[in-house]
């Protein structure tokens, strides 16, 4: 995984030009913790994922929730398991992120991305609410 400045994330898709990327998949974008990649002794795309996040507990969000993160809208689908690979980075590495390997995602809505965006939780109730209401 190389750092990008920037990315656009694809509706249905995942960030252009990955090879991972699947239409209808569930596992278009792996989030995780940057407090728990520096607890770990890890840097940043180490463990393969897209966006490492800062102040938001991932693993207290519902599957379901959506998350602005730039101009795109991800849904959270299911947690991410440690795979095998992460031993090959450093031997016990799978046990050490059982629960903390981060939440995988899909793209809702596509646009770019940058370095240092917020990831903000989107209350759609609030959402809806407004859009019948025809804006703030």
């Amino acid at each position: 995984m190389l750092e990008q400045a920037e990315v656009r994330a694809i509706g249905n898709l995942g960030f252009e030009g990955c090879v991972h990327g699947r239409p209808g998949s569930k596992r278009q974008v792996l989030l995780i913790e940057g407090e728990a990649l520096r607890e770990l002794g890890l840097s940043p795309g180490m463990v393969r994922e897209n966006i490492t996040t800062e102040g938001i507990r991932l693993a207290e969000l519902e599957f379901g929730k959506r998350l602005r993160v730039g101009e795109a809208v991800l849904e959270v689908t299911v947690p991410c398991e440690p795979c095998d690979h992460m031993e090959a980075i450093r031997p016990g590495l799978k046990d050490e992120l059982r629960g903390r390997r981060g939440i995988l995602c899909r793209v809702i809505e596509g646009g770019l991305i940058r370095r240092g965006d917020a990831v903000d939780v989107i209350d759609l109730a609030a959402a809806r609410k407004e859009d019948s209401e025809g804006g703030a």
